[in-house]
């Protein structure tokens, strides 16, 4: 397998970086980030229909995510940030979450990985556990489990605690659950489980990547807040 030269090498040159979950509350935040960071040349992103922003540095490639094979060639770059993921609900089974949440990513990062993708930069879950006997934390934690596996130079994992989308996208229980837990943090409880702004997590992941170089981290809430 051909690699492009060290990552961390490339931190002198401009960056190209690959965004999965582009249109998401947290990958809309990665993706301004990046656009705003002069080190980053060109960022590409992957969705299933056309996003409303637009700008120079953005290629947006709109795609099938069950034949990504297909599109083999546009998977190139420095840098991938993964931040792809549904619900229940908007998924309709747990095994169509499983394949948003799993199968795609997976598939998507091993296809990166062959094309000389460096660093591997992944929005996980407080929790996740391959062992959990919660889908959507089993789900989380079996990704990062095969993630690890694979020998990208750099991988880090973000596991942040619930997190504050955009009000407009916000459902009314996210908005009492997240009231609920502002309440017992300031009572001294579940600290850990501080609520996170979209834009905070953005913010970690893109500035990370000049750190921690040929190791894999998992970032605990409180390492990301």
């Amino acid at each position: 397998m051909a690699h492009m030269p060290g990552f961390h090498n490339n931190l002198m040159n401009k960056l190209h970086a690959l965004v999965l979950g582009a249109t998401g509350a947290t990958g809309q935040e990665i993706v301004n980030c990046l656009l705003m960071d002069p080190s980053i040349e060109k960022v590409s992103i992957f969705v299933r229909r056309k996003p409303s922003f637009q700008n120079k540095k953005l290629a947006v490639h709109i795609i099938d995510f069950s034949k990504l094979n297909f599109y083999k060639s546009f998977i190139s770059g420095d840098i991938l940030f993964s931040s792809l993921g549904t619900t229940l609900k908007d998924a309709g089974s747990k095994s169509k979450q499983f394949t948003v949440d799993y199968t795609y990513q997976l598939e998507f990062a091993k296809i990166a990985l062959e094309n000389g993708v460096d660093h591997y930069s992944l929005v996980s879950s407080y929790g996740a556990n391959k062992n959990s006997i919660f889908f959507y934390l089993k789900t989380k934690g079996a990704l990062e489990e095969e993630i690890k596996k694979l020998p990208f130079r750099t991988i880090q994992i973000f596991q942040p605690p619930t997190l504050i989308r955009q009000s407009e996208i916000m459902r009314p229980s996210e908005k009492m659950g997240i009231k609920l837990l502002n309440f017992f943090n300031k009572l001294g409880i579940l600290k850990s489980q501080k609520p996170l702004p979209v834009t905070e997590l953005a913010k970690k992941m893109t500035n990370e990547i000049q750190h921690n170089f040929g190791v894999i981290k998992t970032y605990a809430p409180r390492e990301i807040i």
